[in-house]
């Protein structure tokens, strides 16, 4: 019932920027921390970048200086601008949530995560 839908992702030039958006729809009471996470080819997925609901943040130290995560004004949304970007960002990137929602009018608390959208830089 909760969905998180992503778009931004692309090809792009090293040196280059990039924005992606993530927007969480459903039966929402609150959303706590959102982020973003990527998996590198052949490796395990990372953590990229964190924001709670005081929008507090945390970073991958790879990431650090180069991206920015933010949320919309309406708390369901979340953002990751990526600038100076290098070949080795190239991965998939999935945004994720924290979220309280209704489910058959009974609260519950889960992570969700979206599809993930492919993020190609060249060289």
């Amino acid at each position: 019932q909760v969905q998180l839908v992503e778009s931004g992702g692309g090809l792009v030039q090293a040196g280059g920027s990039l924005r992606l958006s993530c927007a969480a729809s459903g039966i929402i009471v609150s959303i706590n921390d959102m982020g973003w996470y990527r998996q590198l080819p052949g490796k395990q997925r990372e953590l990229v970048a964190t924001i709670t609901s005081g929008l507090s943040t945390n970073y991958a130290d790879s990431v650090k200086g180069r991206f920015t995560i933010t949320r919309g004004n309406a708390q369901n949304t979340v953002y990751l601008q990526m600038n100076s970007l290098k070949p080795e960002d190239t991965a998939v990137y999935y945004c994720a949530a924290d979220i309280k929602y209704y489910s058959g009018g009974v609260t519950k608390r889960s992570d969700f995560w979206g599809q993930g959208t492919q993020v190609t830089v060249s060289s």
